[in-house]
């Protein structure tokens, strides 16, 4: 340790640190012993009873997202309690200003992994120590903080997001590190009592750094480097890493003129001197496989033990926090859950970073993956939340259930500087490949259908397979998808038909943001699917509907996309025109149906204007619709006489009340920002705005969860919205920052939304009460006319800019939808 700096507790390897690997082993229930002097041994597939066709299929996936310029590069490892199992670093850890190869070594910012990893372990060594209990009250350690309603706030529901606060604080209240910012954060009134609502937030993990600090009179970055990590021979990891660490960092964006490189990305923690309870540790694969080897073995790794079997199984126990499945530090199933592979069982637990870290510890599978990506580099608009559940998914799937690990054959007296050098060695031959699909889970806050009702809904591609695709049989097929075209076990559209016997499919069409849903851009070009070689057409690009020439080829196109239950997303209307081009040309039109994520019973907002219909609105629709995309087919079909063309196989289970998360399937990304189920709630009423000078959350963490501009007063607007009696949403001042599109770089003023109850909750009337209040605030400094386009109607526009009471106009925009609601319950295909 480098003791003429406390805070900096990095060193590089020495000669005395190298530790000779034993030559034999002690085989318990035949997983090897591991010693703490380096990372776990590597062990074939065979020998650790998973499948090696995994490897090419992450191979494939990896190389789509570097394609997609979704990262720069990424390591990915995988393993069991018997070793490493796969291992690979792929492009590059830096491109500007210099291209640098990713290698097995690179150090990665582990941003929120920090939680987990450094604050609640630390926190359970104080516990089982006796030093702390999770019971304590945060005020015991700070009295200031008791002020404004937080004196019941404990340490626990700190651990679990449960304590009321909110995400967090203004930056500027880190103006000179925590000096400033702990008495900011001791003023703050909680957004809900106490362990009564899940809201992520730094701010429950600054404070708790901030008690660790207290209770041992050391940085947390001392205490832990000193009680785990060297301990455990984890010597990549600690805050603050020197020179030599530096210099095989990823790196992430340009600040203030220069790259980031092994410093700490998040501003708070970087504010605070790079040492916070929410961020700031670095860590590489290799050492993240000895924590979770040593969370595996309840505490113990080789002949080391950090934590007792008892501390462990309370850190991963699961609590149910509104709806929401947490461990102390840990995510189990939760809204934050997108990088968690959808086959782990109910044990698991993991987290990610907003750099592009995650990794997930499953005890009952006896599985850790470890997935390191460079999302930010050079641009900061990457993602990888997706790849990286979907790796999961796959090292589930590759497990062979009744076939016993075997121990490693280990080499004799290989030091750790020998094992790396030929890690790194490997990288060389480990670079390229393609990728069918991407994927993430994202489960319900309320987490229904889990259990005995997972999995009782048939999407419309599980019936057609079940029926030995007999629709398509001896047919030329053309399919219109993307992504979320998978069936319920979780397996491509394009896959089942590509596969499929006496189906031939020779043609691929992809709607607005490309087939794997990965671009947000105004065109898209054509392009191939790798894996099959088929013609992928676009549809959002010089034509939005298939040509003669492009059908000439085809018997019959098939629709197979995911919709979330709002006019304005343009699936719906890429599957009209289609379906009009199909009518036109002779050919039959297949729609492969699909639940309305947000229910199919509740209706919002106006219906479209006669005249106003376009492709974001291709028909006279409310704005929350109620539909199915094979209803909404349907009806289509129907005006415009199309209906001898056109199939729907419908849903087999399906009920017009169920959410998503009744239905026991999984949230995928529909588009690049449509992150969430609670995104895609509140969309109706935020989505419908973001065509004015507004900025809707795009190049954030969370796209529709909040909206600002910099010319706004955050402080006013909350105030007006929270008193316009709106039922089951709360909001709360935020500032934000995006980097990319609208308001790119600059400061945004605004709200975030918290919705308190998924039943009640109506977005549209959030936002009507939106528009009112910034009318009533703002006047013309909100430059209102775009708002039409997506709203849809003259008269709600015109009611709203004359300051009229938004319940008035919601009133009578109800009364009108009568009709609607009349004709949808006679045409709908469920009941």
């Amino acid at each position: 340790m480098n003791h003429s700096n406390p805070h900096r507790c990095k060193v590089p390897w020495s000669s005395a640190s190298l530790l000779a690997i034993p030559l034999a082993f002690l085989l318990v229930t035949r997983i090897a012993t591991l010693s703490a002097a380096g990372p776990p041994p590597q062990v074939g597939w065979q020998a650790a009873a998973m499948n090696p066709a995994i490897e090419s299929r992450i191979d494939r996936a990896v190389a789509e997202s570097l394609e997609q310029k979704r990262m720069s590069g990424c390591v990915v490892l995988l393993g069991r309690r018997a070793g490493i199992v796969f291992e690979k670093a792929y492009g590059y850890r830096c491109v500007e200003p210099r291209e640098e190869p990713m290698t097995l070594d690179t150090v990665f910012d582990m941003a929120s992994l920090t939680k987990p990893l450094a604050t609640a372990t630390g926190i359970m060594l104080l516990v089982e120590r006796g030093q702390l209990r999770l019971r304590q009250k945060v005020a015991e350690f700070f009295p200031d903080f008791a002020q404004n309603g937080k004196q019941e706030v404990t340490i626990e529901q700190l651990l679990v997001h449960s304590s009321g606060l909110l995400p967090d604080n203004p930056l500027t209240d880190y103006a000179e590190g925590w000096q400033s910012a702990g008495p900011k954060i001791f003023a703050l009134t909680p957004l809900s009592d106490p362990g009564t609502r899940f809201k992520y937030s730094d701010v429950n993990f600054i404070l708790l750094g901030k008690i660790i600090e207290q209770v041992t009179g050391e940085t947390e970055a001392v205490f832990l480097q000193r009680e785990v990590y060297d301990k455990l021979g984890m010597s990549d990891s600690g805050y603050l890493p020197d020179e030599k660490l530096r210099e095989r960092a990823e790196t992430t964006e340009k600040t203030a003129g220069r790259w980031l490189k092994g410093e700490v990305h998040d501003p708070r923690a970087a504010r605070m001197g790079g040492i916070a309870g929410h961020a700031g540790l670095f860590s590489t694969a290799h050492d993240l496989a000895i924590y979770a080897t040593m969370m595996l073995g309840q505490g113990r790794y080789g002949d080391t033990r950090v934590l007792s079997a008892a501390a462990v199984a309370e850190m991963t126990r699961p609590r149910d926090v509104d709806g929401h499945r947490r461990g102390l530090g840990w995510d189990m199933r939760s809204l934050y859950s997108r990088n968690r592979g959808e086959l782990m069982s109910d044990r698991a637990f993991g987290h990610g970073g907003f750099t592009g870290t995650a990794m997930w510890i499953d005890p009952a599978l006896d599985l850790y993956v470890i997935f390191l990506g460079d999302r930010l580099h050079p641009d900061g608009e990457g993602e990888v939340n997706e790849l990286a559940g979907r790796i999961g998914a796959m090292a589930c799937a590759a497990i062979e259930p009744g076939r016993p690990q075997q121990a490693p054959n280990r080499p004799a007296l290989a030091p750790q500087r020998e094992l790396l050098r030929d890690r790194r060695d490997r990288v060389n031959r480990w670079h390229n490949g393609a990728q069918r699909i991407q994927g993430e889970p994202s489960p319900s806050p309320s987490l229904r259908g889990r259990g005995t009702d997972a999995g009782r809904v048939r999407l419309g591609i599980d019936v057609l397979a079940a029926d030995d695709f007999q629709l398509l049989r001896g047919k030329r097929v053309g399919l219109i998808t993307n992504q979320t075209g998978l069936d319920s076990q979780r397996v491509s559209t394009i896959e089942r038909l590509h596969q499929a016997k006496d189906v031939k499919l020779v043609a691929l069409f992809s709607p607005e943001h490309g087939i794997r849903g990965a671009l947000d851009q105004a065109n898209i070009d054509d392009t191939v699917d790798v894996p099959t070689g088929l013609p992928v057409h676009s549809l959002y690009g010089k034509q939005n509907k298939p040509t003669p020439e492009q059908l000439a080829s085809l018997d019959v196109l098939v629709f197979d996309i995911q919709d979330i239950g709002t006019r304005f997303y343009t699936y719906p209307s890429t599957m009209c025109l289609a379906l009009e081009a199909a009518a036109k040309a002779g050919k039959q039109f297949v729609v492969l149906d699909r639940p309305n994520p947000i229910d199919g019973t509740t209706v919002e907002g106006p219906l479209l204007d006669e005249g106003r219909e376009s492709f974001v609105g291709i028909l006279r629709l409310p704005i929350r619709h109620g539909l199915t995309v094979g209803e909404i087919a349907t009806m289509f079909a129907g005006q415009r006489g199309l209906e001898k063309s056109l199939t729907v196989v419908k849903m087999r289970g399906w009920r017009r009340e169920m959410s998503l998360f009744d239905t026991g399937l999984y949230w995928l990304n529909p588009s690049p920002n449509m992150r969430s189920l609670e995104a895609a709630l509140l969309y109706t009423g935020v989505g419908m705005l973001e065509f004015t000078n507004l900025s809707v959350g795009r190049g954030t963490e969370s796209p529709f969860e909040m909206l600002g501009a910099p010319w706004i007063d955050e402080n006013k607007l909350a105030d007006r919205v929270n008193a316009a009696g709106l039922t089951g949403v709360r909001v709360v001042p935020v500032r934000f920052t995006p980097t990319a599109t609208k308001f790119k770089g600059q400061e945004c003023h605004g709200i975030h939304f918290i919705i308190t109850d998924w039943q009640a909750f109506r977005s549209f009337d959030l936002g009507l009460a939106i528009a009112s209040s910034l009318v009533a605030i703002h006047g013309q400094a909100w430059q209102s006319e775009p708002w039409k386009k997506l709203l849809g109607s003259e008269e709600v526009y015109r009611r709203t800019l004359a300051g009229e009471a938004w319940q008035a106009i919601r009133d009578d925009v109800e009364k009108k939808l009568q009709p609607y609601r009349e004709m949808k319950g006679k045409q709908t295909l469920y009941p």
